[in-house]
């Protein structure tokens, strides 16, 4: 056997997920790996807008790469008519590229201790006490292994994971723009919610571009690209961009409903379905859940059993329990136009600061939210 290729920890992914829950384990002597099938940085899909309610619980400075904060966030309903703005003193959003903020914590927890596997692609797993991973390029054994490989998730494919997630599609462009353009354009967070049928679109603005995308939180089908064109030209009055490079991508906003952990394997971040059901951040929560795989292990002395157990818990008394919530919002928010168009224009300034105070990590999703919600509804008709 291999010693320098045998690991307490192996972690599939070197994403935000993987990459905090790596450093969390290096952190406490625990031998760990970070298995990547790209060479780090690597372009990653996504638009980088990351919530201060994750930028808050980072461990050291990111401000390295950020590549703009913002203290402002606008909201535009056009069908009705309404234009909400959110403002803090600290950034609600900062901007990030995700090849240089993912090789930013890779880093840091390269110099906490782990190892780190580049153009490692796994091809499949011998699961027992000691899994073996049969990647691109030979074997690695481990104990565990926490699966932080995005979305689609390869590693909950191989471990038995069947699809219980909702999937939603989502378009995005990085947009060269004209500098009058980029300056009007760049001073704040947009969000357009009547720019795809339920969902929305958004203008992130980065050092010196923009990410302009569109994401629609039900399946249905929707020419992405025409609305991109109309969100483009009609609504942000962009008519001659210098450049643009498209991706599209899947963004799961619903936890997978046949558990996180199975043979050894702790699910994080979008392998388990973890993004916000009402925003589609998902970076914050994935570095929630890769410290909570992370620290279950510590406390549990590498008892495999033990380990499970602590993961579930922290899940089902913290995160699991806000999702739940969200995903009721979502379908209130997103599945009824008329409903939300409603409560927008009567609570429209409650909506817009209480979710500013979710983002900034003020407070959670209130359990009783929806309750809440039915209750004024109620009133407003029979009143």
């Amino acid at each position: 056997m291999d010693s320098k290729r045998t690991f307490d920890v192996a972690v599939i992914g070197s994403g935000p997920a993987g990459a905090s829950a790596a450093l969390k384990l290096a952190e406490k002597g625990i031998s760990t790996v970070i298995i990547e099938k790209a060479t780090l940085p690597r372009y990653k899909t996504c638009g980088g807008g990351f919530a201060f309610r994750g930028r808050r619980e980072m461990p050291f400075d990111i401000s390295p790469v950020v590549e703009k904060e913002f203290y402002r966030v606008d909201a535009y309903f056009d069908k009705i008519g309404i234009h909400k703005v959110s403002e803090r003193e600290e950034p609600i959003i900062s901007m990030v590229m995700r090849d240089d903020f993912d090789n930013f914590l890779v880093e840091k927890a390269k110099e906490a201790g782990i190892t780190l596997l580049e153009d490692h692609k796994l091809k499949d797993i011998t699961f027992g006490k000691e899994s073996i991973l049969h990647t691109s390029q030979g074997e690695v054994r481990c104990k565990f292994i926490i699966a932080a490989d995005g979305a689609l998730s390869p590693t909950a494919k191989i471990a038995g994971w069947k699809e219980t997630r909702l999937l939603i599609p989502a378009l995005e462009y990085e947009v060269e723009v004209n500098p009058e353009d980029f300056e009007r354009l760049s001073q704040t967070v947009r969000l357009d919610f009547d720019a795809a049928p339920m969902g929305y679109g958004w203008c992130f603005p980065k050092k010196n571009h923009l990410s302009i995308g569109l994401a629609s939180f039900r399946r249905v089908k929707i020419d992405f690209k025409k609305l991109y064109r109309d969100y483009m030209t009609d609504v942000l009055k962009i008519t001659d961009p210098i450049h643009e490079e498209l991706h599209g991508f899947q963004i799961p906003v619903t936890p997978r409903t046949d558990g996180c952990v199975r043979k050894n394997v702790f699910l994080v971040g979008d392998a388990a379905g973890f993004a916000d059901p009402l925003t589609a951040e998902g970076i914050s929560n994935a570095i929630f859940s890769g410290i909570m795989a992370a620290d279950a292990i510590i406390e549990s002395d590498l008892d495999q059993q033990k380990a499970e157990e602590n993961y579930n818990h922290k899940l089902n008394t913290t995160l699991l329990p806000e999702l739940k919530t969200g995903v009721r919002l979502s379908k209130l928010f997103y599945d009824n136009e008329m409903i939300r168009n409603f409560l927008m224009k009567r609570y429209g300034d409650r909506i817009t600061e209480g979710m500013t105070q979710i983002l900034m990590g003020e407070r959670t999703y209130p359990k009783d939210i929806v309750k809440q919600v039915k209750k004024k509804l109620k009133q407003a008709i029979f009143s």
